[in-house]
């Protein structure tokens, strides 16, 4: 039965090329949406929280502020409106999930930078 979800996800679904990321990163996500018979291009920017699942269950958090308010979106990586994702900054965090982040205000929410 594994083999034949494996089988599935490797020929029938069709994969998107994104460039690499993880938790920590501030990237910028563009959408499509649909509203009525028009589509347009919405785009959602924020820090990386979470990484999980793997293959065509695969999904990531971003968490951004919008006026006072946290607002998180979950992202599955085959979604597909999904059009690009850019990476603004490469974050230096020492967790895979940084659900700590959210407590956070002021200068202890920023993280730091690796240059490359």
């Amino acid at each position: 039965m594994e083999s034949l979800v494996k089988f599935v996800e490797n020929e029938l679904v069709e994969k998107k090329e994104f460039p690499d990321f993880s938790s920590g990163d501030t990237i910028t996500v563009y959408y499509e949406i649909k509203e009525g018979e028009k589509t347009r291009t919405q785009f959602f920017k924020g820090v990386v929280i979470q990484r999980r699942g793997s293959g065509i269950t695969e999904t990531f958090t971003i968490r951004k502020m919008s006026g006072t308010v946290g607002v998180e979106r979950i992202f599955p990586i085959n979604m597909p409106a999904l059009q690009k994702i850019e990476v603004n900054k490469k974050g230096k965090v020492r967790r895979a999930r940084i659900f700590y982040f959210r407590g956070l205000t002021g200068k202890k929410a920023r993280i730091k930078e690796v240059r490359s």
